[in-house]
């Protein structure tokens, strides 16, 4: 498993009953993860006072209950620092486990532009969401075009931009359905030196079509493919679809990239450490191809 364990702002301090205590920042959060299939004593004083709690209803949802949280505050990750507020679905504008994934290609962009040093090092992110991932390649180096179909996440990633003192970085922001904006950069022949996405698991496109990860991923990275320069330095494919394992990723990866450009392809689950514990807890997959 590659587990973010670099964390100093954040940390899953407990696990029990299918829910999660969280330190963010100066602000403890409870919400739910069904991947917690355990109920251990809840020791931890902040199981009795959180600064917020995240109830799943029966029906689906869920909602906020608030005791004491801002409507917004801030955390950082080494030189990058985000924006965080609670909205619908239980999220914050952050995934902290995919730091994991960012210090693995945040290395492979730095060694590039050792090797390489007037040549710059293009990312296309997908579904780029809050911009995490574009900060962690600009902050290596990288020139990254940010894509995402919301134009409000863009809108976040670019305050997590400035906040993160790359403002000035050069970072393309698209607001644009993933698929059709890959489509046209084949026609116009722009290339790029990696890929990294991020996919819904259930979705509707810009026609109102019905997107399912399961049915839609191959087709995706084979269109992705056709994207990438003559020397691509890596590939990245994220899921949090349960039935989307990271053995089937590399295999859609291995089939599609390795025949063209060699390389290497990995699959494993990323997690996140727990305080009280010393477990990891699962927090989804990805695969990783690289040169």
């Amino acid at each position: 498993m590659w587990i973010a364990d670099g964390w100093k702002d954040y940390e899953v301090i407990d696990t029990s009953g299918k829910e999660k205590l969280e330190r963010w920042g100066d602000y403890l959060l409870i919400r739910p993860d069904p991947q917690v299939l355990w109920n251990t004593e809840r020791k931890h004083y902040g199981w009795k006072k959180p600064n917020a709690h995240y109830h799943r209803s029966a029906k689906g949802g869920g909602e906020w209950e608030f005791f004491n949280l801002p409507k917004e505050w801030e955390i950082s990750y080494k030189s990058l620092t985000f924006h965080l507020q609670p909205f619908s679905f239980k999220h914050t504008g952050l995934f902290p486990e995919q730091a994991a994934n960012w210090d693995w290609f945040s290395e492979l962009i730095k060694k590039r532009r050792e090797e390489k040093p007037g040549e710059p090092v293009k990312v296309l992110n997908l579904f780029a969401y809050t911009g995490g991932a574009t900060l962690a390649a600009a902050a290596a180096g990288a020139s990254v075009t940010h894509v995402d179909a919301s134009k409000g996440m863009v809108h976040w990633a670019k305050e997590n931009a400035a906040a993160s003192g790359l403002a000035d970085a050069p970072i393309r922001y698209i607001v644009d359905d993933c698929r059709k904006f890959v489509e046209r950069e084949i026609r116009r022949g722009n290339r790029y030196d990696a890929v990294i996405m991020d996919p819904p698991s259930y979705g509707r496109g810009p026609n109102d079509e019905v997107w399912k990860i399961e049915d839609a991923i191959y087709d995706l990275v084979k269109l992705c493919a056709d994207v990438l320069s003559d020397d691509p330095l890596f590939f990245l494919i994220n899921s949090y679809t349960t039935g989307l394992q990271p053995a089937m990723m590399a295999y859609i990866a291995g089939l599609i990239l390795t025949p063209r450009f060699g390389g290497t392809v990995q699959g494993d689950e990323i997690g996140l450490p727990v305080t009280s514990t010393g477990l990891t807890l699962p927090c989804g997959a990805a695969c990783r191809w690289f040169r």
